[in-house]
């Protein structure tokens, strides 16, 4: 092992335990503590961060894959991930300050924002961060005054119109201006070594990928005639996290190896690259908060109902809202549907309720129409597949977090972490070993798994 990840980071669970068990503990104690300032807190399975890891290289055995730091900064998943080998997709100064504090060497990362300030670009240049992508002429300029032995990776622009972020309204370079870019390039003397893209997250066709691997090649071309060296290509994110998505991974993975076969066949010398984010960290995370106040409100009854009682509705206040932990309602278009701590017994009349965060405005409404039971102020509430983009990068580098993580890992999770329960090197005709990988709470869930995966330095 590498030694980024040891026993003291997480809590070693044993098989059978879930994630329930290690809730209601936690929230247990967060009930009982005299303070009462704990009113949420994460839990985090890296155990299933492991196990998405193996089926990601399973699924897609020609990819390198590289984890996108914006999506979840929290310092376990960076840990487990370096301890997996992969690199680090960098959007930002504090994002690469990070991975560098945690001990990651500067030929693991990727400058991945196309669009990045002067300051980013000469900390790169100053702590050794050589790979840097670049989609127009003003972002070619900066980087040649300020890190001009930078490696160039040219963003094209993609077919995203059904991804949930629209990402080329913003970044990518079009086919028509790309030799334009490569020939300022090679006038400035500067290296361009590869081509990447992106596809929004949430994007149900998976042949967008095949599109842009086509139109990557073309710029591969284009490169080549100008006399540049052009040996990356960069898948960039854009993977589902969750098993239910509109498109399963193992789909979009079978595109893309069709069209990496076609565009980018094996020994052409091309080393492939993602930048996955919401693939490695949605499940892994669960989310409690407590109700920290309330207010019945009184509907107005209808002419048949002024006989008898009148209807309720019940507004909850939690702790956190649209502005942090449930950003997804805003950026997404999701309604978080929470889980309650105490199972409600079957005659518990349901109450029409709305969960609302802190900010004082109209906006900060978690989820409304909900019908739930009657709650009380200190019961908690759970939400399952929060690990994407709620955790923030400045208040990890402040020393401050608005939201406790507690991560925890099943025995056999870090035995094949640590290689122990992979197959046998000498074992040449096994296709693969059925392994649990995840924490005890998913221990009938086996995972074929190959070889480990290090990828080498990306330089």
């Amino acid at each position: 092992m590498a030694g980024y990840l040891s026993e003291s980071d997480f809590v070693m669970v044993e098989e059978g335990f879930s994630t329930r068990d290690l809730l209601e503990e936690l929230t247990l104690g967060a009930s009982q503590a005299t303070t009462g300032k704990v009113a949420a807190f994460f839990v985090a399975d890296l155990g299933a961060v492991v196990r998405k890891h193996f089926c990601f290289l399973k699924y897609l055995p020609r990819v390198r894959p590289f984890y996108a730091v914006r999506c979840n900064s929290s310092l376990g998943v960076l840990k487990v991930l370096a301890e997996l080998g992969l690199g680090f997709s960098c959007a930002s100064k504090a994002e690469m300050e990070l991975v560098q504090h945690i001990g990651v060497p500067a030929s693991k990362i990727i400058c991945a924002n196309p669009c990045k300030q002067v300051a980013q670009i000469k900390y790169a240049a100053k702590h050794g961060v050589r790979l840097l992508s670049f989609d127009n002429e003003v972002e070619l300029a900066k980087v040649v005054k300020s890190h001009p032995s930078a490696k160039m990776v040219l963003c094209i622009a993609t077919q995203d119109s059904h991804s949930l972020n629209h990402l080329s309204l913003r970044f990518g370079a079009s086919l028509k201006s790309c030799r334009h870019l490569l020939e300022n390039a090679k006038q400035s003397h500067v290296e361009v070594v590869g081509v990447s893209f992106h596809i929004g997250s949430g994007c149900p066709d998976p042949q967008a990928y095949a599109q842009s691997i086509a139109d990557a090649r073309l710029v591969f071309q284009m490169g080549a005639e100008l006399g540049h060296t052009m040996n990356i290509l960069d898948l960039g994110g854009g993977f589902p996290g969750l098993e239910g998505a509109k498109v399963r991974f193992e789909e979009m993975a079978s595109v893309i190896n069709s069209a990496l076969d076609l565009y980018f066949p094996e020994g052409c010398g091309v080393d492939i690259l993602a930048e996955l984010g919401r693939y490695y960290v949605t499940s892994a995370f669960t989310v409690a908060v407590s109700i920290v106040a309330k207010k019945e409100v009184l509907d107005q009854p209808s002419r048949e109902e002024q006989t008898g009682a009148a209807p309720k509705s019940i507004v909850y206040h939690l702790d956190e809202g649209v502005y942090g932990v449930f950003n997804s309602v805003l950026f997404d278009n999701t309604c978080p549907t929470p889980a309650l701590q105490k199972k409600p017994s079957a005659d518990q009349p349901l109450y029409s309720s709305s969960l609302w965060g802190p900010a004082v405005d109209g906006c900060d409404c978690v989820a409304e129409g909900l019908w739930l039971p009657q709650l009380q102020v200190g019961d908690w509430l759970v939400f399952d597949n929060m690990g994407a983009y709620t955790v923030d990068t400045k208040s990890l580098l402040g020393g401050t977090q608005a939201c406790r993580v507690t991560y925890a890992m099943s025995r056999l999770a870090w035995e094949a972490l640590q290689g122990q329960l992979l197959p046998a090197e000498e074992d040449q005709d096994a296709e693969g070993v059925c392994k649990p990988l995840s924490c005890g709470w998913e221990i009938t869930d086996s995972l074929c798994v190959g070889p480990v995966f290090t990828p080498a330095s990306i330089m």
